[in-house]
Protein backbone atom coordinates (compact mmCIF):
# COMPACT_ATOMS: atom_id res chain seq x y z
CA UNK A 1 0.00 0.00 0.00
CA UNK A 2 1.33 3.40 -1.12
CA UNK A 3 -1.44 6.13 0.66
CA UNK A 4 -4.32 3.99 -0.17
CA UNK A 5 -3.35 3.56 -4.27
CA UNK A 6 -1.42 0.43 -4.69
CA UNK A 7 -3.24 -2.54 -6.90
CA UNK A 8 -4.15 -5.49 -5.13
CA UNK A 9 -3.12 -8.99 -6.18
CA UNK A 10 -5.28 -9.95 -9.18
CA UNK A 11 -8.42 -11.43 -8.18
CA UNK A 12 -8.01 -10.61 -4.47
CA UNK A 13 -9.83 -7.55 -3.07
CA UNK A 14 -7.33 -5.62 -1.02
CA UNK A 15 -7.46 -5.94 2.86
CA UNK A 16 -7.92 -2.72 4.57
CA UNK A 17 -6.22 -1.26 7.36
CA UNK A 18 -7.16 2.41 9.02
CA UNK A 19 -4.49 4.01 10.71
CA UNK A 20 -6.30 6.33 13.80
CA UNK A 21 -3.55 8.85 14.93
CA UNK A 22 -3.50 11.59 17.57
CA UNK A 23 -0.38 13.97 17.58
CA UNK A 24 2.80 14.66 15.60
CA UNK A 25 4.72 11.91 15.79
CA UNK A 26 2.32 9.50 16.01
CA UNK A 27 0.63 10.81 12.66
CA UNK A 28 4.37 10.13 11.05
CA UNK A 29 5.06 7.23 12.44
CA UNK A 30 1.60 5.43 11.82
CA UNK A 31 1.29 7.01 8.31
CA UNK A 32 4.82 6.13 7.69
CA UNK A 33 4.06 2.20 8.69
CA UNK A 34 1.16 2.29 6.34
CA UNK A 35 2.45 3.64 3.94
CA UNK A 36 5.34 0.57 3.57
CA UNK A 37 2.89 -1.84 3.32
CA UNK A 38 2.12 -4.70 0.66
CA UNK A 39 0.00 -4.50 -2.01
CA UNK A 40 -2.57 -6.27 -0.51
CA UNK A 41 -3.48 -3.19 1.90
CA UNK A 42 -5.64 -0.24 1.22
CA UNK A 43 -5.89 2.11 3.56
CA UNK A 44 -6.74 5.61 5.37
CA UNK A 45 -5.59 7.93 7.73
CA UNK A 46 -7.79 9.21 10.73
CA UNK A 47 -6.96 12.10 12.99
CA UNK A 48 -8.94 11.49 16.18
CA UNK A 49 -9.71 14.34 18.09
CA UNK A 50 -7.89 15.62 21.26
CA UNK A 51 -5.85 17.73 22.91
CA UNK A 52 -2.65 17.29 20.68
CA UNK A 53 -4.27 17.63 17.28
CA UNK A 54 -1.31 18.62 15.39
CA UNK A 55 -1.73 21.76 13.40
CA UNK A 56 -2.08 21.82 9.12
CA UNK A 57 1.64 22.63 8.96
CA UNK A 58 2.39 19.93 11.40
CA UNK A 59 0.26 17.45 9.35
CA UNK A 60 2.41 18.50 5.96
CA UNK A 61 5.13 17.66 7.36
CA UNK A 62 4.45 14.37 9.54
CA UNK A 63 2.97 12.84 5.87
CA UNK A 64 5.98 14.15 3.87
CA UNK A 65 7.36 10.69 2.11
CA UNK A 66 4.61 8.48 3.70
CA UNK A 67 2.28 8.27 0.53
CA UNK A 68 -0.46 10.16 1.93
CA UNK A 69 -1.63 13.56 1.39
CA UNK A 70 -2.87 16.31 3.95
CA UNK A 71 -5.60 16.64 1.72
CA UNK A 72 -6.92 13.01 2.71
CA UNK A 73 -6.81 13.08 6.14
CA UNK A 74 -10.04 13.27 8.20
CA UNK A 75 -10.50 14.24 11.45
CA UNK A 76 -13.04 12.47 13.43
CA UNK A 77 -14.52 12.61 17.19
CA UNK A 78 -14.06 9.10 19.33
CA UNK A 79 -17.86 8.59 18.93
CA UNK A 80 -17.62 9.22 15.05
CA UNK A 81 -14.50 6.83 15.09
CA UNK A 82 -16.68 4.02 16.40
CA UNK A 83 -19.79 4.59 14.16
CA UNK A 84 -17.32 4.67 11.50
CA UNK A 85 -15.60 1.35 12.17
CA UNK A 86 -18.82 -0.51 12.56
CA UNK A 87 -19.91 0.69 9.52
CA UNK A 88 -17.11 0.24 7.16
CA UNK A 89 -15.61 -2.96 9.03
CA UNK A 90 -12.20 -2.24 8.05
CA UNK A 91 -9.71 -5.35 8.72
CA UNK A 92 -7.36 -3.84 10.88
CA UNK A 93 -6.77 -0.96 12.95
CA UNK A 94 -3.39 0.87 13.81
CA UNK A 95 -3.99 2.63 17.20
CA UNK A 96 -1.16 5.15 16.33
CA UNK A 97 -1.72 6.69 20.08
CA UNK A 98 -0.46 7.51 22.93
CA UNK A 99 -0.70 4.97 25.49
CA UNK A 100 -3.39 6.06 27.82
CA UNK A 101 -5.18 6.93 24.83
CA UNK A 102 -4.93 3.61 23.43
CA UNK A 103 -6.19 2.58 26.57
CA UNK A 104 -9.89 4.63 25.91
CA UNK A 105 -10.40 3.91 22.53
CA UNK A 106 -9.11 -0.01 22.37
CA UNK A 107 -12.39 -1.54 24.38
CA UNK A 108 -14.52 0.42 22.38
CA UNK A 109 -13.15 -0.68 18.81
CA UNK A 110 -13.11 -4.68 20.83
CA UNK A 111 -16.52 -4.73 22.05
CA UNK A 112 -17.68 -4.10 18.18
CA UNK A 113 -19.58 -7.03 16.50
CA UNK A 114 -16.84 -8.74 13.71
CA UNK A 115 -14.13 -6.57 15.31
CA UNK A 116 -11.37 -5.63 13.81
CA UNK A 117 -7.58 -6.75 14.39
CA UNK A 118 -6.10 -4.13 16.79
CA UNK A 119 -2.56 -2.86 16.17
CA UNK A 120 -0.73 -0.49 18.44
CA UNK A 121 3.18 1.02 18.58
CA UNK A 122 5.65 3.61 19.17
CA UNK A 123 7.13 5.88 17.20
CA UNK A 124 10.67 6.17 18.43
CA UNK A 125 12.87 5.35 21.47
CA UNK A 126 10.93 3.29 23.91
CA UNK A 127 14.11 1.73 25.60
CA UNK A 128 14.41 0.82 28.87
CA UNK A 129 10.87 -0.82 28.11
CA UNK A 130 8.47 0.21 30.97
CA UNK A 131 5.40 -2.60 31.91
CA UNK A 132 3.12 0.62 31.68
CA UNK A 133 3.30 0.59 28.17
CA UNK A 134 2.15 -2.62 27.93
CA UNK A 135 -0.62 -2.15 29.80
CA UNK A 136 -1.92 1.10 28.03
CA UNK A 137 -2.21 -1.72 25.05
CA UNK A 138 -3.05 -4.65 26.55
CA UNK A 139 -6.38 -4.75 24.65
CA UNK A 140 -4.79 -5.00 21.31
CA UNK A 141 -4.08 -8.16 19.56
CA UNK A 142 -0.35 -6.99 18.24
CA UNK A 143 2.23 -4.40 19.31
CA UNK A 144 4.78 -3.21 16.74
CA UNK A 145 8.24 -2.90 17.59
CA UNK A 146 11.44 -1.69 15.99
CA UNK A 147 14.11 -3.37 17.25
CA UNK A 148 15.04 -6.65 18.60
CA UNK A 149 15.97 -5.78 22.09
CA UNK A 150 12.59 -4.05 22.20
CA UNK A 151 10.88 -7.13 21.40
CA UNK A 152 12.84 -9.01 23.80
CA UNK A 153 12.47 -6.87 26.82
CA UNK A 154 8.81 -6.44 25.76
CA UNK A 155 8.01 -9.75 25.71
CA UNK A 156 9.33 -10.07 29.18
CA UNK A 157 7.30 -7.56 30.46
CA UNK A 158 4.16 -9.21 29.24
CA UNK A 159 4.54 -12.90 30.27
CA UNK A 160 4.65 -11.10 33.66
CA UNK A 161 2.21 -9.23 33.34
CA UNK A 162 0.39 -12.61 31.93
CA UNK A 163 -0.97 -9.71 28.73
CA UNK A 164 -1.54 -12.66 25.86
CA UNK A 165 -0.56 -9.77 23.18
CA UNK A 166 1.57 -10.29 19.86
CA UNK A 167 4.78 -8.11 19.19
CA UNK A 168 6.22 -7.63 16.14
CA UNK A 169 9.34 -6.59 14.53
CA UNK A 170 9.57 -4.11 11.88
CA UNK A 171 12.45 -1.48 10.64
CA UNK A 172 11.50 2.20 12.01
CA UNK A 173 9.44 3.18 8.68
CA UNK A 174 11.51 6.63 8.40
CA UNK A 175 14.41 4.83 8.29
CA UNK A 176 13.64 1.70 5.88
CA UNK A 177 12.33 4.65 3.43
CA UNK A 178 16.04 5.76 3.38
CA UNK A 179 17.92 4.11 0.35
CA UNK A 180 20.59 1.93 1.74
CA UNK A 181 23.56 4.03 -0.43
CA UNK A 182 22.54 6.77 0.71
CA UNK A 183 25.26 9.36 1.40
CA UNK A 184 25.79 12.93 2.60
CA UNK A 185 25.79 15.86 -0.01
CA UNK A 186 29.35 17.63 -0.60
CA UNK A 187 27.35 21.00 0.56
CA UNK A 188 26.37 19.67 3.85
CA UNK A 189 27.84 21.94 6.62
CA UNK A 190 24.77 22.24 9.27
CA UNK A 191 25.42 21.12 12.89
CA UNK A 192 21.72 19.83 13.57
CA UNK A 193 20.65 19.97 17.19
CA UNK A 194 17.39 17.79 17.10
CA UNK A 195 15.25 19.43 19.94
CA UNK A 196 13.62 16.68 22.82
CA UNK A 197 10.43 17.78 24.79
CA UNK A 198 11.47 16.08 27.93
CA UNK A 199 15.28 16.06 28.33
CA UNK A 200 16.87 18.02 29.13
CA UNK A 201 14.05 18.51 32.05
CA UNK A 202 14.63 22.01 33.85
CA UNK A 203 14.67 25.53 32.54
CA UNK A 204 18.26 26.11 34.12
CA UNK A 205 19.43 22.71 31.98
CA UNK A 206 17.90 24.09 29.26
CA UNK A 207 20.05 27.29 29.59
CA UNK A 208 22.85 25.43 30.14
CA UNK A 209 22.83 23.65 26.97
CA UNK A 210 22.20 26.63 24.88
CA UNK A 211 25.26 28.35 26.32
CA UNK A 212 27.29 25.41 25.01
CA UNK A 213 25.57 25.32 21.11
CA UNK A 214 26.37 29.27 21.44
CA UNK A 215 30.08 27.85 22.57
CA UNK A 216 29.93 25.20 19.57
CA UNK A 217 28.61 28.35 17.13
CA UNK A 218 31.51 30.65 18.28
CA UNK A 219 34.20 27.70 17.69
CA UNK A 220 32.77 26.63 14.04
CA UNK A 221 31.60 30.46 12.53
CA UNK A 222 32.05 28.77 9.02
CA UNK A 223 28.44 26.52 9.95
CA UNK A 224 25.34 27.31 10.92
CA UNK A 225 24.30 25.52 14.24
CA UNK A 226 20.87 24.41 13.77
CA UNK A 227 18.33 24.13 16.43
CA UNK A 228 15.62 21.69 14.82
CA UNK A 229 12.61 22.09 16.58
CA UNK A 230 9.35 20.25 16.25
CA UNK A 231 6.60 22.60 16.73
CA UNK A 232 6.02 26.46 16.89
CA UNK A 233 4.64 28.72 19.27
CA UNK A 234 1.07 27.36 20.10
CA UNK A 235 1.17 24.05 18.60
CA UNK A 236 0.89 20.82 20.13
CA UNK A 237 3.30 18.27 20.76
CA UNK A 238 3.24 14.19 21.86
CA UNK A 239 4.67 15.56 24.82
CA UNK A 240 4.66 19.09 26.08
CA UNK A 241 7.57 20.82 26.27
CA UNK A 242 7.91 22.80 29.59
CA UNK A 243 10.35 25.09 28.81
CA UNK A 244 10.41 25.14 25.06
CA UNK A 245 14.32 25.63 23.30
CA UNK A 246 13.61 28.15 20.28
CA UNK A 247 11.80 30.36 22.57
CA UNK A 248 14.36 30.57 24.75
CA UNK A 249 16.66 31.02 22.45
CA UNK A 250 14.91 33.82 20.52
CA UNK A 251 13.08 35.32 23.39
CA UNK A 252 16.04 37.10 24.42
CA UNK A 253 16.90 38.71 28.02
CA UNK A 254 19.60 38.64 30.31
CA UNK A 255 18.80 35.52 31.40
CA UNK A 256 19.62 34.19 28.17
CA UNK A 257 22.54 36.69 27.80
CA UNK A 258 23.87 35.00 30.82
CA UNK A 259 23.75 31.27 29.26
CA UNK A 260 25.11 32.35 26.24
CA UNK A 261 27.64 34.41 27.59
CA UNK A 262 26.69 37.54 25.83
CA UNK A 263 24.68 38.07 22.18
CA UNK A 264 23.42 34.92 20.38
CA UNK A 265 25.92 34.43 17.31
CA UNK A 266 24.28 34.98 14.17
CA UNK A 267 25.25 31.27 13.13
CA UNK A 268 23.15 29.91 15.82
CA UNK A 269 19.58 29.51 14.26
CA UNK A 270 16.03 27.85 15.12
CA UNK A 271 14.58 26.09 12.50
CA UNK A 272 11.17 23.75 11.88
CA UNK A 273 10.26 21.37 9.01
CA UNK A 274 10.96 17.59 8.51
CA UNK A 275 14.27 15.93 9.80
CA UNK A 276 15.17 14.76 6.67
CA UNK A 277 15.49 17.54 5.32
CA UNK A 278 18.22 19.02 7.76
CA UNK A 279 19.95 16.20 7.35
CA UNK A 280 20.70 16.55 3.47
CA UNK A 281 22.37 19.31 4.87
CA UNK A 282 24.02 18.50 7.81
CA UNK A 283 27.72 17.58 9.09
CA UNK A 284 26.61 16.24 12.01
CA UNK A 285 23.52 15.80 14.04
CA UNK A 286 23.40 16.34 18.37
CA UNK A 287 21.17 15.40 20.64
CA UNK A 288 20.56 14.67 24.18
CA UNK A 289 18.00 11.80 23.11
CA UNK A 290 15.98 11.40 20.04
CA UNK A 291 14.60 9.44 17.31
CA UNK A 292 16.45 11.45 14.70
CA UNK A 293 20.17 9.82 15.88
CA UNK A 294 18.76 6.77 14.08
CA UNK A 295 17.67 8.91 11.30
CA UNK A 296 21.30 10.34 10.77
CA UNK A 297 22.93 6.95 11.37
CA UNK A 298 20.93 5.39 8.59
CA UNK A 299 22.03 8.28 5.82
CA UNK A 300 25.39 8.45 6.86
CA UNK A 301 25.76 11.49 9.16
CA UNK A 302 27.86 11.57 11.83
CA UNK A 303 26.19 11.94 15.66
CA UNK A 304 26.59 13.08 19.08
CA UNK A 305 24.71 12.07 21.90
CA UNK A 306 25.33 14.91 25.01
CA UNK A 307 26.14 13.05 27.94
CA UNK A 308 26.67 16.11 30.03
CA UNK A 309 22.79 16.04 31.34
CA UNK A 310 23.58 11.95 32.51
CA UNK A 311 22.52 8.59 31.00
CA UNK A 312 19.32 6.82 32.55
CA UNK A 313 16.10 6.37 32.25
CA UNK A 314 15.25 9.79 32.94
CA UNK A 315 17.51 11.22 30.67
CA UNK A 316 15.80 8.36 27.77
CA UNK A 317 19.29 7.49 26.41
CA UNK A 318 20.05 4.28 28.15
CA UNK A 319 19.21 2.81 24.58
CA UNK A 320 22.22 4.16 23.46
CA UNK A 321 25.06 2.21 26.11
CA UNK A 322 27.41 0.78 24.06
CA UNK A 323 26.75 2.57 20.73
CA UNK A 324 30.18 4.40 21.15
CA UNK A 325 27.90 8.06 20.69
CA UNK A 326 28.26 9.72 23.97
CA UNK A 327 30.15 12.94 24.27
CA UNK A 328 30.52 16.27 26.24
CA UNK A 329 30.06 19.91 25.83
CA UNK A 330 34.08 20.11 25.19
CA UNK A 331 33.41 17.37 22.10
CA UNK A 332 30.72 19.27 20.55
CA UNK A 333 33.26 22.87 20.63
CA UNK A 334 35.72 20.79 18.81
CA UNK A 335 33.36 19.01 16.35
CA UNK A 336 34.03 15.51 17.94
CA UNK A 337 31.38 13.64 15.80
CA UNK A 338 30.70 9.76 16.53
CA UNK A 339 30.13 6.97 14.17
CA UNK A 340 28.17 4.03 15.77
CA UNK A 341 30.10 0.66 16.94
CA UNK A 342 28.76 -1.68 14.44
CA UNK A 343 28.30 -4.42 17.10
CA UNK A 344 25.37 -2.42 18.46
CA UNK A 345 23.45 -1.99 15.65
CA UNK A 346 21.95 -5.25 14.93
CA UNK A 347 20.51 -5.42 17.98
CA UNK A 348 19.17 -1.51 18.41
CA UNK A 349 16.72 -0.58 15.16
CA UNK A 350 19.42 -1.65 12.26
CA UNK A 351 18.57 -5.67 12.24
CA UNK A 352 18.07 -5.32 8.65
CA UNK A 353 14.51 -5.42 6.46
CA UNK A 354 14.50 -8.54 5.81
CA UNK A 355 14.48 -9.87 9.64
CA UNK A 356 10.60 -8.20 9.66
CA UNK A 357 7.74 -10.04 10.74
CA UNK A 358 5.05 -7.66 11.92
CA UNK A 359 2.98 -8.25 8.66
CA UNK A 360 3.14 -11.79 8.75
CA UNK A 361 1.31 -11.70 12.07
CA UNK A 362 -0.83 -9.14 10.87
CA UNK A 363 -1.82 -11.26 8.18
CA UNK A 364 -2.07 -14.13 10.43
CA UNK A 365 -4.44 -13.15 12.72
CA UNK A 366 -6.80 -11.27 9.95
CA UNK A 367 -7.01 -14.38 8.37
CA UNK A 368 -8.07 -15.85 11.70
CA UNK A 369 -10.72 -13.17 11.78
CA UNK A 370 -11.24 -14.25 8.47
CA UNK A 371 -12.00 -17.75 9.65
CA UNK A 372 -13.99 -16.69 12.98
CA UNK A 373 -14.60 -13.29 14.96
CA UNK A 374 -12.27 -12.18 17.31
CA UNK A 375 -13.15 -12.35 21.00
CA UNK A 376 -12.99 -9.50 22.90
CA UNK A 377 -9.80 -9.19 24.91
CA UNK A 378 -10.04 -8.28 29.02
CA UNK A 379 -8.79 -6.13 30.48
CA UNK A 380 -6.43 -7.15 33.44
CA UNK A 381 -4.80 -4.21 34.78
CA UNK A 382 -6.04 -1.17 36.68
CA UNK A 383 -9.24 -2.28 37.78
CA UNK A 384 -10.09 -0.25 40.48
CA UNK A 385 -12.92 2.15 40.15
CA UNK A 386 -14.76 0.67 37.18
CA UNK A 387 -16.99 2.55 34.81
CA UNK A 388 -15.89 6.03 36.53
CA UNK A 389 -12.29 5.05 36.03
CA UNK A 390 -12.98 4.60 33.02
CA UNK A 391 -14.59 7.96 31.91
CA UNK A 392 -11.98 9.65 33.97
CA UNK A 393 -9.73 7.89 31.50
CA UNK A 394 -11.56 9.17 28.30
CA UNK A 395 -11.81 12.85 29.61
CA UNK A 396 -7.88 12.93 30.61
CA UNK A 397 -6.84 12.24 27.11
CA UNK A 398 -9.57 14.10 25.31
CA UNK A 399 -10.23 17.24 27.49
CA UNK A 400 -12.74 19.37 26.13
CA UNK A 401 -13.26 16.84 23.06
CA UNK A 402 -15.15 14.12 25.48
CA UNK A 403 -18.24 15.68 25.71
CA UNK A 404 -20.27 13.24 27.95
CA UNK A 405 -21.27 14.40 31.34
CA UNK A 406 -19.59 11.49 33.02
CA UNK A 407 -16.57 12.22 32.21
CA UNK A 408 -17.33 15.90 33.92
CA UNK A 409 -17.93 14.06 36.99
CA UNK A 410 -15.08 11.38 36.69
CA UNK A 411 -12.66 14.47 37.04
CA UNK A 412 -14.64 16.34 39.95
CA UNK A 413 -14.39 13.00 41.83
CA UNK A 414 -10.83 11.55 40.36
CA UNK A 415 -8.76 15.01 41.37
CA UNK A 416 -9.10 14.84 44.68
CA UNK A 417 -8.97 11.30 45.15
CA UNK A 418 -5.36 11.53 43.26
CA UNK A 419 -4.38 14.42 45.41
CA UNK A 420 -4.97 12.02 48.18
CA UNK A 421 -3.35 9.21 46.86
CA UNK A 422 -0.50 10.75 46.03
CA UNK A 423 -0.05 12.48 49.32
CA UNK A 424 0.03 9.02 50.74
CA UNK A 425 2.79 7.55 48.74
CA UNK A 426 5.23 10.75 49.32
CA UNK A 427 4.59 10.45 53.27
CA UNK A 428 4.80 6.50 53.10
CA UNK A 429 7.85 6.91 51.01
CA UNK A 430 9.38 9.36 53.85
CA UNK A 431 8.94 7.24 56.31
CA UNK A 432 10.10 4.07 54.81
CA UNK A 433 13.38 6.65 54.25
CA UNK A 434 13.55 7.72 57.73
CA UNK A 435 12.98 3.96 59.29
CA UNK A 436 16.72 2.46 59.44
CA UNK A 437 16.87 -1.06 58.72
CA UNK A 438 17.23 -3.77 61.08
CA UNK A 439 20.73 -5.15 61.09
CA UNK A 440 20.70 -8.72 59.84
CA UNK A 441 20.17 -11.85 62.32
CA UNK A 442 18.17 -9.19 64.45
Amino acid sequence: MSGGTAAPSPGRMPRRLVVVADSDSYLKWGAALAGRTAREWDGEVLLLESPVLPSARQRAVALAGSGFAPESLRVVSLDGLIDRVRDEKPDAVLLALRGPLVRVVAPLLAELPDRPVLVAGFPGLTIPAEPKAVVYRELVDLIVLHSRREVREFGANARSLGVPVEFGLATLPFLAAVPPAAEVGTAADDVVFAVQAKVPATREERLLLLGMLAAAARAHPERRIVVKVRARPGEAQTHAEQHDLGELLTGGGPELLAAVGGAVPENLVVRDGPMSGHLERAAALVTVSSTAVLEAIAVGVPALLLDDFGVGPKQINTVFIGSGLFGDATALAAGRWRDPETSWLDDNYFHGEEHDDWEDRLAELVAARERAPLAAPARRHDLAGGALRRAYERRRMLGEYDRGAAGAFAMLVARPARWVVRRVRRVRARFSRAVPCAPRGA
